[in-house]
């Protein structure tokens, strides 16, 4: 079993209304104008409320780029602990990659992907604890490996997974052919091993 750190879980942080409010205005004009192009006074105009409303929710603009942040990791945080609590590396591996794959081809026409690669949000997940953790848990699933010689792999197969969904040579790709090519090229990085087919295991008994 891979054991990670006891942490505040990143999917059980509640926001107000008035602070989603905020996120969802926030989500969207930083991904048409980046986290530096977007203000607080842009976020309060999109929402319809004074700048001094949407200090009272979130101190500064980089507290809205982590608990947006936040609400993306979110989304693999269940896979991660699923992962973690398999008994064997391999089958690890494979439960996050497919997730993470999953995800990555979901957001391809989707802002959150743009985010992803934001000068920000990088430099937010290099600075912040629970960030690092977080990013430290997942490369010891994927690569097998927490250790600081593990970074470059770990950076290398993020960035061809997530870069690579939304580079024009795949823009014409459904979903479905481009998920299953990821999840390939990925295995063929870890190597691991291709997935017996279904039926394949039945047919040996």
């Amino acid at each position: 079993m891979i054991s990670g750190p006891t942490a505040v879980r990143f999917g059980g942080i509640t926001r107000t209304a008035a602070q989603n409010r905020v996120l969802d205005a926030a989500f969207t004009l930083i991904a048409q104008h980046g986290v530096s192009g977007t203000s607080l006074q842009m976020i309060a105009d999109a929402i319809g409320v004074t700048k001094a409303a949407v200090y009272r929710q979130f101190k500064t603009k980089d507290d809205i780029v982590i608990a947006l942040t936040e609400r993306g990791l979110a989304e693999l945080e269940d896979a991660l602990e699923a992962a973690e609590a398999e008994e064997h590396a391999p089958r690890a591996r494979e439960v996050l990659l497919n997730r993470v794959i999953e995800l990555a081809v979901a957001r391809r026409r989707s802002t959150m992907g743009v985010l992803q690669f934001d000068p920000v949000v990088v430099r937010l997940l290099a600075e912040h604890e629970p960030f690092q953790r977080f990013t430290r848990r997942l490369t010891a699933v994927l690569l097998g490996d927490a250790d600081p010689a593990a970074r470059v792999p770990a950076a290398m197969l993020s960035g061809a997974i997530f870069a690579g969904v939304m580079h024009p040579l795949v823009a014409d790709l459904d979903d479905d052919t481009l998920r299953a090519d990821l999840l390939r090229t990925a295995r063929r990085m870890l190597n691991l091993p291709e997935p017996a087919p279904r039926g394949a295991a039945r047919a040996l008994t």
